[in-house]
Protein backbone atom coordinates (compact mmCIF):
# COMPACT_ATOMS: atom_id res chain seq x y z
CA UNK A 1 0.00 0.00 0.00
CA UNK A 2 1.01 3.35 -0.95
CA UNK A 3 0.83 6.04 2.05
CA UNK A 4 1.02 9.43 1.35
CA UNK A 5 1.66 12.23 4.38
CA UNK A 6 1.01 15.21 4.11
CA UNK A 7 4.14 17.68 4.12
CA UNK A 8 1.70 20.40 6.34
CA UNK A 9 0.28 17.92 8.38
CA UNK A 10 0.58 18.70 12.40
CA UNK A 11 1.40 21.81 14.63
CA UNK A 12 1.58 25.14 12.57
CA UNK A 13 3.82 27.95 13.70
CA UNK A 14 1.47 29.59 15.60
CA UNK A 15 0.40 26.69 17.49
CA UNK A 16 4.02 25.30 18.40
CA UNK A 17 4.81 28.52 19.74
CA UNK A 18 1.76 28.96 21.94
CA UNK A 19 1.93 24.68 22.97
CA UNK A 20 5.58 25.16 23.64
CA UNK A 21 5.67 28.98 25.42
CA UNK A 22 3.13 26.52 28.04
CA UNK A 23 5.45 23.72 28.48
CA UNK A 24 7.99 25.85 29.21
CA UNK A 25 6.20 27.77 32.01
CA UNK A 26 4.99 24.93 33.20
CA UNK A 27 8.70 23.65 34.22
CA UNK A 28 9.70 26.50 36.28
CA UNK A 29 7.53 25.46 38.93
CA UNK A 30 5.19 28.21 38.59
CA UNK A 31 1.27 27.68 38.58
CA UNK A 32 -0.07 28.08 34.94
CA UNK A 33 -3.25 29.31 33.97
CA UNK A 34 -4.64 29.45 30.41
CA UNK A 35 -7.87 30.68 29.13
CA UNK A 36 -9.56 28.04 27.72
CA UNK A 37 -7.64 25.13 26.89
CA UNK A 38 -4.04 26.05 24.89
CA UNK A 39 -4.83 24.38 21.82
CA UNK A 40 -8.11 22.26 20.39
CA UNK A 41 -6.51 18.47 21.13
CA UNK A 42 -7.45 16.42 24.27
CA UNK A 43 -4.69 14.67 24.39
CA UNK A 44 -1.97 17.52 24.55
CA UNK A 45 -4.73 19.00 27.36
CA UNK A 46 -4.56 16.12 28.76
CA UNK A 47 -0.95 16.06 29.09
CA UNK A 48 -0.74 19.50 30.48
CA UNK A 49 -3.32 19.19 33.06
CA UNK A 50 -1.06 16.25 34.48
CA UNK A 51 1.67 18.71 34.26
CA UNK A 52 -0.36 21.03 36.52
CA UNK A 53 -1.21 23.20 34.07
CA UNK A 54 -5.22 24.33 34.67
CA UNK A 55 -7.46 25.67 32.37
CA UNK A 56 -10.47 28.55 33.01
CA UNK A 57 -12.83 29.36 30.48
CA UNK A 58 -14.82 32.75 31.92
CA UNK A 59 -13.68 35.70 33.02
CA UNK A 60 -15.22 35.49 36.46
CA UNK A 61 -12.83 32.25 36.60
CA UNK A 62 -9.48 34.82 35.35
CA UNK A 63 -9.77 37.38 37.54
CA UNK A 64 -9.22 34.32 40.43
CA UNK A 65 -6.01 33.65 38.59
CA UNK A 66 -3.57 35.65 41.24
CA UNK A 67 -1.96 33.48 42.95
CA UNK A 68 -0.18 31.90 39.09
CA UNK A 69 0.56 32.70 35.42
CA UNK A 70 -1.79 33.14 33.17
CA UNK A 71 -1.07 32.05 29.10
CA UNK A 72 -3.04 33.53 26.42
CA UNK A 73 -3.31 30.58 23.78
CA UNK A 74 -2.59 31.12 20.09
CA UNK A 75 -6.45 32.34 19.38
CA UNK A 76 -6.20 35.33 21.15
CA UNK A 77 -8.33 36.95 23.04
CA UNK A 78 -10.62 40.51 22.93
CA UNK A 79 -9.30 43.93 24.31
CA UNK A 80 -11.52 43.38 27.68
CA UNK A 81 -9.50 40.37 28.69
CA UNK A 82 -6.11 42.49 28.82
CA UNK A 83 -7.92 44.89 31.06
CA UNK A 84 -9.01 42.50 32.90
CA UNK A 85 -5.66 41.08 33.86
CA UNK A 86 -4.02 44.50 33.83
CA UNK A 87 -6.33 45.62 36.39
CA UNK A 88 -6.20 42.81 38.57
CA UNK A 89 -2.77 42.59 38.64
CA UNK A 90 -2.33 39.05 36.82
CA UNK A 91 1.09 38.16 35.17
CA UNK A 92 0.20 36.87 31.95
CA UNK A 93 2.46 35.35 29.00
CA UNK A 94 1.04 36.34 25.27
CA UNK A 95 0.98 33.29 22.95
CA UNK A 96 -1.31 35.22 20.47
CA UNK A 97 -0.66 33.78 16.93
CA UNK A 98 0.90 36.63 15.57
CA UNK A 99 -1.13 36.21 12.22
CA UNK A 100 -3.91 36.92 14.65
CA UNK A 101 -2.85 39.47 16.48
CA UNK A 102 -2.47 41.25 12.77
CA UNK A 103 -5.94 41.14 12.45
CA UNK A 104 -6.47 42.60 15.89
CA UNK A 105 -4.77 45.75 14.89
CA UNK A 106 -6.68 45.64 11.40
CA UNK A 107 -10.35 45.47 13.26
CA UNK A 108 -9.35 48.19 15.60
CA UNK A 109 -8.22 50.83 13.23
CA UNK A 110 -10.80 50.37 10.58
CA UNK A 111 -13.42 50.18 13.47
CA UNK A 112 -12.65 53.37 14.38
CA UNK A 113 -12.47 54.88 11.22
CA UNK A 114 -15.61 54.23 10.90
CA UNK A 115 -15.97 50.85 9.41
CA UNK A 116 -18.57 47.82 10.12
CA UNK A 117 -16.76 45.01 10.73
CA UNK A 118 -18.02 42.06 8.88
CA UNK A 119 -15.75 38.98 10.29
CA UNK A 120 -16.30 35.55 7.94
CA UNK A 121 -15.71 32.55 10.59
CA UNK A 122 -17.36 30.50 13.10
CA UNK A 123 -19.73 32.62 15.17
CA UNK A 124 -18.83 30.73 18.44
CA UNK A 125 -14.96 30.48 17.29
CA UNK A 126 -12.63 31.78 20.34
CA UNK A 127 -10.67 33.06 17.89
CA UNK A 128 -13.74 34.85 16.27
CA UNK A 129 -14.45 35.86 19.66
CA UNK A 130 -11.32 37.78 20.51
CA UNK A 131 -11.51 39.20 17.08
CA UNK A 132 -14.72 40.66 17.34
CA UNK A 133 -13.18 42.04 21.08
CA UNK A 134 -11.39 44.51 19.05
CA UNK A 135 -14.11 46.17 17.84
CA UNK A 136 -14.03 49.75 19.16
CA UNK A 137 -15.97 51.77 16.73
CA UNK A 138 -19.83 52.30 17.03
CA UNK A 139 -20.44 50.61 13.63
CA UNK A 140 -21.01 47.29 15.13
CA UNK A 141 -19.61 43.67 14.37
CA UNK A 142 -21.22 41.51 12.19
CA UNK A 143 -20.18 37.27 12.13
CA UNK A 144 -20.88 35.43 8.65
CA UNK A 145 -20.02 32.15 8.34
CA UNK A 146 -22.84 30.67 5.45
CA UNK A 147 -24.43 31.92 2.14
CA UNK A 148 -27.47 32.01 3.76
CA UNK A 149 -26.16 34.53 6.36
CA UNK A 150 -23.94 36.59 3.46
CA UNK A 151 -26.86 37.32 1.79
CA UNK A 152 -29.07 38.19 4.69
CA UNK A 153 -26.09 40.92 5.88
CA UNK A 154 -28.06 44.38 5.92
CA UNK A 155 -26.05 47.66 6.62
CA UNK A 156 -27.24 51.16 6.72
CA UNK A 157 -27.17 53.27 3.69
CA UNK A 158 -23.73 54.75 2.89
CA UNK A 159 -22.30 52.52 5.71
CA UNK A 160 -19.21 51.18 4.69
CA UNK A 161 -17.33 47.51 5.93
CA UNK A 162 -14.16 45.65 6.46
CA UNK A 163 -14.52 42.39 5.50
CA UNK A 164 -11.85 39.79 7.65
CA UNK A 165 -11.68 36.42 8.00
CA UNK A 166 -10.48 34.14 10.70
CA UNK A 167 -6.94 32.42 9.98
CA UNK A 168 -8.52 29.14 9.81
CA UNK A 169 -11.23 29.24 7.71
CA UNK A 170 -11.75 27.54 4.45
CA UNK A 171 -10.40 29.79 1.36
CA UNK A 172 -12.31 29.02 -1.40
CA UNK A 173 -15.49 28.92 1.30
CA UNK A 174 -14.11 32.97 2.12
CA UNK A 175 -13.88 33.72 -1.64
CA UNK A 176 -17.84 32.93 -2.18
CA UNK A 177 -19.34 34.80 0.92
CA UNK A 178 -16.96 37.66 -0.15
CA UNK A 179 -18.82 37.51 -3.53
CA UNK A 180 -22.38 37.46 -2.38
CA UNK A 181 -21.31 40.83 -0.17
CA UNK A 182 -20.05 42.49 -2.87
CA UNK A 183 -23.07 42.25 -5.21
CA UNK A 184 -24.82 44.16 -2.53
CA UNK A 185 -23.36 47.03 -3.95
CA UNK A 186 -21.88 48.04 -0.21
CA UNK A 187 -18.54 50.50 -0.30
CA UNK A 188 -16.45 47.62 1.54
CA UNK A 189 -12.38 47.14 2.13
CA UNK A 190 -11.64 42.90 1.84
CA UNK A 191 -8.62 41.67 3.54
CA UNK A 192 -7.99 37.94 3.34
CA UNK A 193 -6.24 37.42 6.58
CA UNK A 194 -6.81 33.15 6.18
CA UNK A 195 -3.22 32.38 7.19
CA UNK A 196 -0.10 30.92 3.99
CA UNK A 197 -0.04 27.83 6.81
CA UNK A 198 -3.90 26.90 6.28
CA UNK A 199 -4.25 27.51 2.94
CA UNK A 200 -1.20 25.66 2.30
CA UNK A 201 -2.48 22.64 3.93
CA UNK A 202 -5.84 22.57 2.52
CA UNK A 203 -4.51 22.52 -0.87
CA UNK A 204 -2.16 19.91 -0.19
CA UNK A 205 -4.76 18.13 1.70
CA UNK A 206 -6.87 18.55 -1.71
CA UNK A 207 -4.67 17.40 -4.03
CA UNK A 208 -4.06 14.47 -2.19
CA UNK A 209 -7.19 13.20 -1.09
CA UNK A 210 -7.92 13.23 -5.31
CA UNK A 211 -6.01 10.85 -5.85
CA UNK A 212 -5.93 8.07 -3.43
CA UNK A 213 -8.75 5.58 -2.43
CA UNK A 214 -8.80 6.45 1.67
CA UNK A 215 -7.85 9.27 3.24
CA UNK A 216 -7.15 10.18 6.99
CA UNK A 217 -7.66 13.26 8.47
CA UNK A 218 -6.18 13.66 12.49
CA UNK A 219 -7.41 16.12 15.21
CA UNK A 220 -9.39 17.02 18.12
CA UNK A 221 -13.16 17.02 17.66
CA UNK A 222 -13.52 20.26 18.68
CA UNK A 223 -10.91 21.77 16.01
CA UNK A 224 -12.21 24.10 13.86
CA UNK A 225 -9.32 24.13 11.01
CA UNK A 226 -9.29 19.81 11.15
CA UNK A 227 -12.70 20.14 10.68
CA UNK A 228 -12.57 21.99 7.02
CA UNK A 229 -10.01 19.88 6.32
CA UNK A 230 -12.06 17.02 6.67
CA UNK A 231 -14.85 18.66 4.50
CA UNK A 232 -12.65 19.19 2.25
CA UNK A 233 -10.89 15.45 2.05
CA UNK A 234 -14.71 14.15 1.95
CA UNK A 235 -15.38 15.89 -1.20
CA UNK A 236 -12.35 14.63 -3.02
CA UNK A 237 -12.19 11.22 -1.17
CA UNK A 238 -15.23 9.74 -0.19
CA UNK A 239 -13.42 6.65 1.78
CA UNK A 240 -12.59 9.65 4.55
CA UNK A 241 -12.68 9.34 8.28
CA UNK A 242 -11.93 11.55 10.36
CA UNK A 243 -9.84 10.47 14.08
CA UNK A 244 -8.31 11.77 17.13
CA UNK A 245 -5.79 9.03 17.86
CA UNK A 246 -4.57 5.91 16.32
CA UNK A 247 -7.06 4.07 18.51
CA UNK A 248 -9.87 5.61 16.37
CA UNK A 249 -8.51 4.22 13.46
CA UNK A 250 -10.74 1.29 11.84
CA UNK A 251 -8.10 -0.43 9.45
CA UNK A 252 -10.38 -3.23 8.47
CA UNK A 253 -11.73 -0.34 5.99
CA UNK A 254 -8.40 0.21 4.42
CA UNK A 255 -8.09 -3.84 3.40
CA UNK A 256 -8.87 -3.31 -0.12
CA UNK A 257 -6.99 0.27 -0.81
CA UNK A 258 -3.82 0.78 -2.84
CA UNK A 259 -3.41 4.25 -1.59
CA UNK A 260 -3.80 5.77 1.42
CA UNK A 261 -3.52 9.88 2.19
CA UNK A 262 -2.76 11.15 6.47
CA UNK A 263 -3.16 15.26 6.77
CA UNK A 264 -3.70 16.48 9.97
CA UNK A 265 -5.02 19.75 11.69
CA UNK A 266 -3.02 22.62 12.95
CA UNK A 267 -3.33 21.38 16.65
CA UNK A 268 -2.34 17.78 15.78
CA UNK A 269 0.70 16.69 17.14
CA UNK A 270 3.47 15.20 15.63
CA UNK A 271 3.47 12.00 17.73
CA UNK A 272 0.42 10.89 16.93
CA UNK A 273 0.81 11.72 13.48
CA UNK A 274 3.68 9.38 13.25
CA UNK A 275 1.79 6.61 15.57
CA UNK A 276 -0.95 6.88 12.75
CA UNK A 277 1.63 6.53 9.62
CA UNK A 278 3.23 3.94 11.34
CA UNK A 279 0.12 1.96 12.30
CA UNK A 280 -1.01 1.88 8.92
CA UNK A 281 2.13 1.10 7.09
CA UNK A 282 2.80 -1.84 9.79
CA UNK A 283 -0.39 -3.35 8.98
CA UNK A 284 -0.02 -3.30 5.25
Amino acid sequence: MEVILAKSAGFCFGVKRAVDTVYEQAEQGKTIYTYGPIIHNEEVVRDLRERGVRVVETPEELAACRDGTVVIRSHGVGKEIYGLLEREGIPYVDATCPFVLKIHRIVERYSREGYHIVIIGNNSHPEVEGIRGWSVGARGTSVVSSAKEAGDLTLPDGEKACIVSQTTFNNKKFKELVEIIQKKGYDIIVLNTICNATQERQAEAKEIAGRVDAMIVIGGKSSSNTQKLFEICKKECKNTCYIQTQGDLDLSKLQSMNSVGITAGASTPHKIIEEVQKNVRDQF
